[in-house]
Protein backbone atom coordinates (compact mmCIF):
# COMPACT_ATOMS: atom_id res chain seq x y z
CA UNK A 1 0.00 0.00 0.00
CA UNK A 2 1.27 3.38 -1.22
CA UNK A 3 -0.12 6.43 1.03
CA UNK A 4 0.79 10.19 -1.02
CA UNK A 5 0.62 12.93 0.95
CA UNK A 6 -0.42 15.87 -0.87
CA UNK A 7 -1.26 19.67 0.02
CA UNK A 8 -1.31 23.47 -1.31
CA UNK A 9 2.17 25.25 0.26
CA UNK A 10 1.69 26.81 3.44
CA UNK A 11 -0.31 23.59 4.84
CA UNK A 12 2.51 22.51 7.18
CA UNK A 13 3.31 19.03 5.47
CA UNK A 14 6.54 18.39 5.66
CA UNK A 15 6.03 19.87 9.71
CA UNK A 16 3.07 16.89 10.32
CA UNK A 17 4.96 14.41 7.88
CA UNK A 18 8.19 14.97 10.32
CA UNK A 19 5.99 14.26 13.59
CA UNK A 20 4.03 11.61 12.56
CA UNK A 21 7.52 9.75 11.37
CA UNK A 22 8.65 10.64 15.32
CA UNK A 23 5.08 9.05 16.55
CA UNK A 24 5.67 5.80 14.58
CA UNK A 25 9.28 5.40 14.54
CA UNK A 26 9.65 1.41 15.16
CA UNK A 27 6.12 0.83 14.01
CA UNK A 28 6.83 -1.36 11.50
CA UNK A 29 3.72 -0.87 9.53
CA UNK A 30 5.48 2.24 8.20
CA UNK A 31 8.47 3.16 6.21
CA UNK A 32 8.65 7.04 5.04
CA UNK A 33 10.29 7.41 1.90
CA UNK A 34 12.97 9.82 1.16
CA UNK A 35 12.42 12.12 -1.79
CA UNK A 36 15.14 12.49 -4.49
CA UNK A 37 15.85 15.75 -5.81
CA UNK A 38 17.56 17.62 -8.00
CA UNK A 39 18.80 20.40 -5.38
CA UNK A 40 21.40 20.19 -2.97
CA UNK A 41 20.81 18.84 0.09
CA UNK A 42 20.22 21.65 3.13
CA UNK A 43 18.40 24.12 0.78
CA UNK A 44 14.88 24.39 1.62
CA UNK A 45 13.99 20.77 1.79
CA UNK A 46 14.20 18.30 5.23
CA UNK A 47 15.87 14.98 4.44
CA UNK A 48 16.19 14.76 0.91
CA UNK A 49 18.84 12.65 -1.25
CA UNK A 50 20.60 15.16 -3.59
CA UNK A 51 21.14 13.97 -6.95
CA UNK A 52 22.17 15.60 -10.14
CA UNK A 53 20.47 15.73 -13.15
CA UNK A 54 22.59 12.61 -14.44
CA UNK A 55 21.78 10.70 -11.53
CA UNK A 56 17.75 10.91 -12.58
CA UNK A 57 18.33 9.47 -15.97
CA UNK A 58 19.84 6.30 -14.75
CA UNK A 59 18.27 5.98 -10.94
CA UNK A 60 15.84 3.59 -10.57
CA UNK A 61 12.84 5.12 -9.56
CA UNK A 62 9.51 4.12 -8.75
CA UNK A 63 8.09 7.43 -9.32
CA UNK A 64 9.25 10.74 -10.79
CA UNK A 65 8.57 14.11 -11.45
CA UNK A 66 9.49 17.43 -12.71
CA UNK A 67 8.42 20.70 -10.60
CA UNK A 68 9.47 24.17 -9.94
CA UNK A 69 12.62 23.33 -12.28
CA UNK A 70 13.68 20.35 -10.61
CA UNK A 71 13.44 16.59 -11.17
CA UNK A 72 11.96 14.97 -8.17
CA UNK A 73 11.65 10.70 -7.47
CA UNK A 74 11.33 8.15 -4.64
CA UNK A 75 13.73 5.04 -5.40
CA UNK A 76 11.94 2.38 -5.88
CA UNK A 77 13.72 0.33 -2.97
CA UNK A 78 12.47 2.90 -0.99
CA UNK A 79 8.46 1.19 -1.85
CA UNK A 80 9.76 -2.17 -0.24
CA UNK A 81 10.48 -1.12 3.15
CA UNK A 82 6.90 -1.78 5.12
CA UNK A 83 3.73 -2.72 4.24
CA UNK A 84 2.57 1.23 3.93
CA UNK A 85 5.25 3.46 2.14
CA UNK A 86 4.23 7.32 3.20
CA UNK A 87 5.85 9.60 0.37
CA UNK A 88 5.20 13.05 -0.11
CA UNK A 89 4.30 13.45 -3.79
CA UNK A 90 3.02 15.44 -6.55
CA UNK A 91 -0.40 15.40 -7.55
CA UNK A 92 0.33 15.64 -11.04
CA UNK A 93 2.11 12.00 -10.51
CA UNK A 94 -1.42 10.23 -8.64
CA UNK A 95 -2.87 8.52 -11.41
CA UNK A 96 0.20 7.36 -12.75
CA UNK A 97 1.00 6.09 -9.29
CA UNK A 98 -2.70 4.43 -8.40
CA UNK A 99 -2.43 2.95 -11.58
CA UNK A 100 0.89 0.70 -10.38
CA UNK A 101 0.36 0.81 -6.37
CA UNK A 102 -2.67 0.31 -4.22
CA UNK A 103 -2.84 4.19 -3.41
CA UNK A 104 -4.65 6.35 -0.98
CA UNK A 105 -4.09 10.17 -0.83
CA UNK A 106 -3.78 12.05 2.48
CA UNK A 107 -4.41 15.29 1.60
CA UNK A 108 -3.30 18.08 4.21
CA UNK A 109 -4.89 21.08 4.22
CA UNK A 110 -5.92 24.32 5.96
CA UNK A 111 -8.30 27.51 5.75
CA UNK A 112 -7.06 30.05 3.74
CA UNK A 113 -6.81 32.44 5.94
CA UNK A 114 -4.40 30.20 7.98
CA UNK A 115 -2.39 28.85 4.47
CA UNK A 116 -1.81 32.98 3.98
CA UNK A 117 -0.20 34.00 7.10
CA UNK A 118 1.39 30.71 6.82
CA UNK A 119 3.07 31.70 3.37
CA UNK A 120 3.64 35.45 4.92
CA UNK A 121 5.50 34.21 7.68
CA UNK A 122 7.83 32.38 5.03
CA UNK A 123 8.77 36.23 3.64
CA UNK A 124 9.38 34.54 0.36
CA UNK A 125 6.43 35.78 -1.50
CA UNK A 126 4.70 39.22 -1.38
CA UNK A 127 1.10 40.13 -0.80
CA UNK A 128 -0.11 39.63 -4.32
CA UNK A 129 1.89 36.18 -4.99
CA UNK A 130 0.22 34.81 -2.11
CA UNK A 131 -2.85 35.39 -2.75
CA UNK A 132 -2.20 34.43 -6.98
CA UNK A 133 -1.12 31.37 -4.83
CA UNK A 134 -3.89 30.60 -2.70
CA UNK A 135 -6.33 31.27 -6.36
CA UNK A 136 -4.86 28.59 -7.70
CA UNK A 137 -6.24 24.81 -6.68
CA UNK A 138 -4.88 21.50 -8.44
CA UNK A 139 -7.80 19.33 -7.85
CA UNK A 140 -7.23 15.66 -7.20
CA UNK A 141 -7.66 13.35 -9.82
CA UNK A 142 -11.23 11.53 -9.58
CA UNK A 143 -11.46 7.80 -8.32
CA UNK A 144 -8.87 8.34 -5.59
CA UNK A 145 -9.29 7.14 -1.93
CA UNK A 146 -8.42 10.61 -0.10
CA UNK A 147 -8.25 11.20 3.48
CA UNK A 148 -8.10 14.74 4.15
CA UNK A 149 -6.28 16.32 7.44
CA UNK A 150 -7.17 19.97 8.47
CA UNK A 151 -4.35 21.33 10.01
CA UNK A 152 -5.83 24.19 11.88
CA UNK A 153 -3.96 24.13 15.07
CA UNK A 154 -1.20 22.35 17.06
CA UNK A 155 1.55 20.86 15.28
CA UNK A 156 0.65 18.17 17.93
CA UNK A 157 -3.07 18.10 16.74
CA UNK A 158 -2.10 18.13 13.11
CA UNK A 159 0.61 14.81 13.44
CA UNK A 160 -2.73 13.02 15.64
CA UNK A 161 -4.56 13.44 12.56
CA UNK A 162 -1.99 12.42 10.37
CA UNK A 163 -1.18 9.15 12.40
CA UNK A 164 -5.37 8.26 12.98
CA UNK A 165 -5.54 8.79 8.61
CA UNK A 166 -1.92 6.30 8.30
CA UNK A 167 -3.29 4.32 10.81
CA UNK A 168 -6.53 3.43 8.65
CA UNK A 169 -4.40 3.13 5.64
CA UNK A 170 -3.14 -0.31 6.86
CA UNK A 171 -4.06 -3.46 5.25
CA UNK A 172 -6.11 -5.93 7.31
CA UNK A 173 -4.54 -8.28 9.19
CA UNK A 174 -0.76 -6.21 9.47
CA UNK A 175 0.03 -5.54 13.51
CA UNK A 176 2.42 -3.39 14.96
Amino acid sequence: MWVAVVGPSGAGKDTLLAAARAALEGDGRFHFARRVISRPEGLGEEGHEALDEAGFATADLAVRWRAHGLHYGIRTEQTRRAPVTVMSLSRAVLEEVASRAPLTVIEITAPPAVLAARLAARGREGEAEIAARLAREVPLPPGLRVLRVVNDGTVTAGAERVVSALEACVPAGIRP
